[in-house]
């Protein structure tokens, strides 16, 4: 079992502590947020051992969980990699690209591992269909979420649509060629809905929709690929898989057919992909656990936390 302290007990900080601390493959050693108040208080409704200062903190743990503000993620994971520790960062994984470059510099320099919170990739939704998804040339994304102060600190970018933006560079092999976005800020200081367009040197094409100010939640991904339409349903965590294929000769009664304006015809079939339930949360802090161990490669690097937040600054810098 790796030793793991958590930076931060504010509403997800308290969840990954759960979680931790439930974790077969975790020893939760405990947790250190400034707010003393909070932590004293976090510390007597739930019994984890709250730490008053950072690094007495890290001295004891081989592993640091890092769920503070994204303004101080560059710092507290700089410390914890210094000191030798393995880093598990919420996402976006910092605030600056050049912090992120740093820490990719860091980890490399102090041998440790380093993982980025893009908790969809872990949505039991996505990863049934994701080896399906190959070479889709047109994505579709929708991310709505209610009003709720918290996270407003960020643009609607890097709070929502940064989950999109790092599930899509997971499924398309080709560099960004160009983006096109717009924001407007309604009730915050930054953007609460943004629009992108993310054009792929390969021709794919993206168009992702974020908003936190919306009357209902839907977190939708639609990939449009040749003979295959493939429905991602990140809320409901359900899937929709439309398949085409060469019609039979003879098609059968129910076989679903289309002919083409050049005479060819095509049979539609769907598939159900099995979805294994899951907690997506400790799934992604255990497969850290299983790279370190087995000093193989996190599902997120910190590379890949770092692409999806340069994205992200290019679609805010078109505002």
């Amino acid at each position: 079992m790796l030793k793991v302290g958590v930076l931060g007990a504010g509403h997800l900080g308290k969840i990954h502590l759960r979680l931790l601390n439930e974790s077969s493959k975790y020893e939760l050693i405990g947790f250190y947020d400034p707010d003393v108040m909070n932590g004293e208080k976090v510390a007597t409704e739930f019994g984890y051992s709250y730490f008053e200062n950072m690094k007495a903190l890290m001295d004891t743990v081989d592993v640091v969980d890092i769920v503070t503000p994204t303004l101080s993620h560059y710092e507290c994971a700089k410390k914890a990699m210094e000191k030798g520790r393995h880093v598990f960062i919420e996402k976006p994984i910092t605030n600056t690209l050049e912090e992120a470059q740093e820490l990719m510099a860091l980890e490399k320099k102090f041998n440790v591992k380093g993982q980025v919170g893009h908790v969809e990739r872990f949505n039991p939704a996505f990863t049934a269909v994701k080896e399906k998804i190959k070479d889709p040339m047109f994505i579709e994304t929708h991310r709505l979420a209610e009003f709720n102060p918290r996270g407003t600190d960020v643009p609607v970018v890097l709070d929502l649509m940064i989950h999109d933006i790092d599930a899509i560079l997971s499924v398309v092999d080709s560099k960004v060629s160009q983006i096109n976005a717009s924001g407007v800020s309604v009730i915050s200081h930054s953007p609460d809905i943004a629009n992108a367009r993310i054009e792929f040197e390969n021709g794919c094409v993206a168009n992702l929709t974020a908003s936190r100010i919306s009357l209902k939640n839907m977190r939708k991904s639609r990939f449009f690929q040749r003979d295959a339409y493939i429905s991602v349903d990140f809320l409901e965590k359900k899937v929709e898989v439309v398949k085409m294929k060469d019609a039979p000769k003879t098609p059968g009664q129910f076989d679903m057919i289309l002919q083409n304006a050049e005479g060819e015809k095509k049979q539609i079939y769907f598939e159900n992909p099995e979805i294994q339930a899951n907690n997506a949360i400790l799934d992604e802090l255990e497969t850290f656990a299983d790279a370190i161990n087995s000093d193989s490669v996190p599902i997120v690097t910190l590379q890949q936390g770092t692409q999806a937040l340069q994205v992200a600054l290019q679609v805010i810098e078109c505002f």
